[in-house]
């Protein structure tokens, strides 16, 4: 019988050789990563990296098919995506997937736990997001793409998640949104959520993370404080290819 890795009890979200497949596709060849409690990890990379895959994995929308996924010490990698959430992840995905057809209220209403005083509750969510509460009997369908991004934003946090996952959170919106979303990026990780980021905008994620992993073809390239990147021109180029 194998050993339990002693948990660290700083760490919130841990990884450990996760390999997993679409189809005849390995996708994730043995990854690794630790998400510290309060700290905001960047996970990078260039487009087909494996990034929304591992994200699918922490959550159980795409099983791991060998490795070990843990939260707060606790094995979560052989559980359904419900069990995975009643435990506390959260995931806004990419491209938003609201539903459309219901209101705000509605799509907020579907994701609260009965019973459940969540530490974001509806006042505090309305408060930091004015333009859900004007629009709060709207059909998500027809709000703007940042309101969208908003209201994906306020669905995972009604859930009272201890780990937050964004899925490319400032895809396809305006400069000013992206802004937004940012300053609540920098509230959450103020407030003490641990957060994985996955974000093409590199300024966006590292203006937030205080710990980077890159990956390159499904496996984990390199591994370090957000700073150093910062600190170094080169780094981004020979790893993502940007500036």
């Amino acid at each position: 019988m194998q050993a339990d890795t002693p948990h660290n009890s700083a760490d919130a979200l841990v990884l450990t050789d996760i390999n997993t497949r679409y189809g005849e596709s390995h996708v994730l060849h043995d990854v690794s990563l630790t998400l510290k409690q309060g700290r905001v990890l960047a996970l990078l990379g260039r487009n087909g990296a494996g990034k929304t895959t591992t994200m699918h994995s922490i959550v159980g929308y795409q099983p791991a098919m060998s490795g070990r996924i843990t939260l707060f010490g606790q094995e979560i990698a052989s559980l359904a995506p419900e069990a995975i959430s009643d435990l506390g992840i959260a995931l806004v995905p990419q491209g938003r997937r609201i539903f459309t057809s219901l209101t705000v209220q509605e799509n907020l209403d579907v994701a609260h736990r009965r019973g459940s005083k969540p530490r974001f509750g509806f006042d505090t969510l309305f408060d930091w997001f004015p333009r859900l509460k004007e629009r709060r009997q709207q059909r998500a369908g027809t709000l703007s793409g940042g309101e969208q991004q908003m209201l994906a934003i306020a669905r995972a946090l009604i859930t009272d998640p201890k780990v937050v996952l964004f899925d490319e959170p400032s895809e396809g919106l305006a400069p000013q949104i992206v802004e937004e979303v940012g300053a609540i990026l920098h509230r959450l990780k103020a407030g003490g959520l641990s957060i994985i980021l996955v974000e093409q905008n590199t300024k966006l994620a590292l203006s937030v993370a205080d710990d980077v992993v890159i990956l390159n073809s499904g496996q984990v390239a390199a591994t370090c404080l957000a700073q150093d990147v910062s600190n170094d021109p080169d780094f981004l180029v020979n790893h993502l290819g940007v500036y």
